[in-house]
């Protein structure tokens, strides 16, 4: 069984997650900031003079829908700004990003470890029926009575296009061009942007 130092340290771990996930809010219309996963906001870059690359990235909280939504505002924005009327999406792509993080932060397979400053043996397994377990001298042994950790996998999209930028006319034809000022006018009052 647990000691109430442990079972202290596990409630005070919970809650600062619950918290945290609490105040997690989706990513505001911005340019990016952060590197990697943890990139978030838009980015574009001028391949030609008038073609970029434009993209989006939510964090853990933003929908599929907003990121492509802001994506597609961005695209509208830059091109009103780089002095064209519409675009046209060459390319688009959505992709979702997923890392797995484990709390407490066991190592995998056969190491040592422990939780609580404690220093030990501890294996990790798959109890079926009841996911990854762990054990170690301090946790109670095996099974669902052991020293329980838990998997997550945390999910977030980033949507990309390759725009051309053109002045005039939309051609009828084209089901990729899209009015610049109408996408900005249609989607600008559903953005939400940082306070």
């Amino acid at each position: 069984m647990m000691d109430l130092g442990r079972k202290a340290v596990v409630a005070a771990l919970a809650a600062s997650t619950l918290m945290v996930a609490g105040c997690a809010t989706e990513t505001t219309y911005r340019p990016a900031t952060g590197q990697g996963f943890n990139r978030t906001g838009y980015s574009d870059r001028q391949v030609e003079p008038d073609r970029f690359l434009v993209s989006f990235a939510g964090n853990s909280v933003t929908s599929r829908d907003t990121v492509e939504r802001y994506l597609l505002f961005r695209a509208a924005e830059l091109t009103l700004q780089s002095g064209y009327d519409y675009f046209v999406m060459a390319n688009r792509d959505t992709d979702l990003q997923s890392r797995t993080y484990s709390t407490p932060g066991l190592g995998g397979g056969f190491g040592y470890g422990g939780f609580g400053g404690y220093w030990g043996p501890s294996w990790r397994y798959y109890g079926r029926g009841f996911g990854w377990r762990s054990w170690d001298p301090w946790g109670g042994g095996f099974g669902p009575w052991g020293n329980d950790f838990d998997i997550r996998t945390i999910d977030r999209y980033e949507a990309t296009a390759e725009i051309v930028m053109r002045k005039g006319p939309i051609p009828r034809d084209n089901l990729r061009a899209f009015n610049a000022r109408a996408v900005v006018d249609s989607i600008g009052p559903s953005v939400v942007l940082p306070k």
